[in-house]
């Protein structure tokens, strides 16, 4: 267990820089001129590919064990 307390914050810290970078990398066509009527010529129920697909499922894995080092960082 000391193992465990002596390393995880260094581990959440890594998570979190690693997650922000991952949602930052993100596309989104949700610019200010489309949020007054702008030209939203993409469809937003389009299905995600190739690099964007396997960006989005890295960011869905990263969230997941940043809350898990959270929650072991309670016990």
């Amino acid at each position: 267990m000391q193992f465990i307390s002596l390393y995880l914050p260094y581990v959440q810290i890594g998570l979190a820089i690693a997650l922000i970078i991952t949602i930052l990398f993100q596309q989104s066509d949700a610019g200010l001129g489309s949020a007054f009527g702008g030209n939203s010529s993409s469809n937003p129920f389009s299905t995600k590919r190739g690099f964007e697909k396997t960006l989005f499922i890295i960011t869905i894995i990263l969230a997941i064990l940043f809350i898990a080092s959270t929650i072991l960082a309670l016990f």
